[in-house]
């Protein structure tokens, strides 16, 4: 029997579940649409339609469903995307917020299918937990004024006296 993650992400389409996961997989190193299922008689989709989309980015399972109704992506779930450099900062935060998506403020992007994404570099996280709480401070406030993370602004505000 095939190995099974414990907790995967649902995402909820209203018919755009396998055209969402191959622009994911599209986007992200180490992943791959591993099967895809299809409505039978039952419904509650169209016979032959696509149901589920098992997919992995990056070797994270999500699966996506074609639920039919309309749904939204609430703000309060997004995905965080750990960035090791500026170059991955943008090129997420290019990718992601293309065709229709939205850029929002500190790191955050919606896409074009309404999902919710951090791009956030690993340093951010290393500056705002320094035991220093006004080099802490000085990062997140450089960080509120930015829409995509620039590490070289936020390793000045650090750097300030």
């Amino acid at each position: 029997m095939q190995n099974i993650q414990r907790i995967s992400p649902c995402l909820w389409f209203e018919n755009q579940a396998e055209e969402a996961a191959n622009f994911y997989v599209s986007i992200f190193k180490n992943s791959k649409v591993n099967k895809v299922s299809y409505y039978g008689d039952a419904g509650p989709g169209p016979k032959g339609s696509v149901m589920t989309v098992s997919f992995e980015l990056d070797g994270q399972g999500f699966v996506a469903l074609n639920g039919g109704t309309p749904s939204k992506f609430p703000e309060s779930i997004s995905f965080v995307v750990n960035c090791n450099t500026q170059q991955e900062v943008d090129e997420y935060w290019e990718k992601l917020s293309t065709e229709g998506g939205q850029k929002i403020q500190c790191g955050w992007l919606r896409d074009k299918y309404g999902l919710s994404w951090q791009i956030t570099p690993i340093v951010l996280y290393e500056m705002i937990c320094d035991p220093d709480p006004k080099k802490s401070q000085q990062v997140f406030e450089a960080m509120l004024q930015m829409e995509k993370i620039d590490i070289e602004k936020l390793e000045k505000a650090y750097m300030q006296n």
